[in-house]
């Protein structure tokens, strides 16, 4: 994936809040999940510790697109420490474009070390402020905020969007005076 915004989402949205699933459920869907996206080398495999990192890492990375939804625009919510970013191998290069993160090492923490590497690329291109999470409690999707004023609230109106406005609609039919409960 040459855009990290979309690697970052790809890899927070390994799991389905909604549906409860996770397409990284062991070291083995781990390796071939980076594998897929060029993260590692044929010969790589995950360990268990490698998959804690990875649900830390992505878990973490969720919290923060969270925040992105607090202040629009600001996108400079720090999630706080994090073992899994300590404990991957990254060093800080200069290039011709300015300085970016890059992985030091091969292997499935220089793939996780990739991920952190697109964190930090979407935030120094701008689009950081732009990647969030669905505000419906229930889903939790991680979406690019394409709206022109970087308001937009759920992965989709049609599904998220509809079920919060009804529920919504509902709370307050209850509340109104002469109103029978749904």
């Amino acid at each position: 994936m040459s855009d990290p915004s979309e690697l970052v989402i790809a890899f927070v949205n390994t799991y389905d809040v909604e549906e409860g699933t996770d397409s990284i459920p062991s070291p083995a869907a781990l390796t071939a999940w980076l594998a897929g996206r060029g993260l590692t080398g044929p010969q790589d495999t995950a360990t268990d510790t490698d998959l804690a990192t990875a649900v830390e890492l992505r878990e973490t990375l969720r919290e923060a697109l969270r925040h992105n939804h607090d202040r629009p625009g600001s996108g400079d919510h720090d999630p706080g420490p994090s073992r899994s970013f300590g404990a991957l191998p990254l060093r800080v290069a200069l290039t011709a474009g300015g300085p970016v993160l890059e992985p030091v090492a091969t292997g499935v923490p220089g793939g996780l070390a990739g991920i952190v590497a697109a964190v930090m690329s979407a935030h120094s291109g701008g689009m950081w402020p732009r990647l969030k999470v669905c505000t419906e409690s229930t889903c939790q999707w991680a979406f690019v905020d394409s709206s022109k004023n970087r308001s937009r609230s759920w992965c989709s109106m049609r599904v998220c969007g509809n079920r919060t406005k009804t529920r919504a609609y509902r709370a307050r039919r209850q509340t109104e005076p002469g109103s029978r409960h749904l």
